[in-house]
């Protein structure tokens, strides 16, 4: 993307620079910004902006090893990725997880997965035409 991101989303995070390379890895994303309090990443379709939770409130977040799944909260953002079964394969490595359950949609196949903090995602994968 060429100049500033029309869209994206901004994630708060405990541990903001583990979350972050979660998604450089998982995603496949570049580091376009990075200070004491927001790391800016960024791909072709998406800009993720992820933010330290302040000091005094992340004393009182507890992240579980492995992260519970947090499910109820209002957004979840998508994003296409190449393969599933690659982004789950990183993923696993880094802490989170790519859910079992998939469903199809027009063109794409489609499950939920979880980042190292337990958000919840969606991955897309692009179908064949014949599929």
């Amino acid at each position: 993307m060429a100049g500033p991101a029309a869209a994206g989303v901004l994630i708060y995070a405990k541990d903001f620079h583990r979350l972050a390379r979660f998604y450089e890895q998982v995603l496949h994303m570049q580091r376009l910004h990075a200070d004491e309090h927001i790391i800016v990443l960024e791909s072709a379709a998406l800009q993720l902006v992820i933010h330290a939770i302040p000091a005094e409130i992340a004393t009182q977040v507890h992240i579980d090893t492995p992260p519970q799944r947090r499910a109820d909260v209002a957004l979840k953002f998508f994003i296409t990725v190449p393969a599933i079964a690659e982004a789950a394969i990183a993923a696993e490595e880094l802490g989170g997880q790519v859910f079992d359950e998939r469903w199809q949609g027009p063109g794409f196949a489609a499950c939920n997965a979880m980042d190292c903090e337990g958000n919840v995602f969606q991955l897309r994968e692009k179908l064949s035409a014949d599929q």
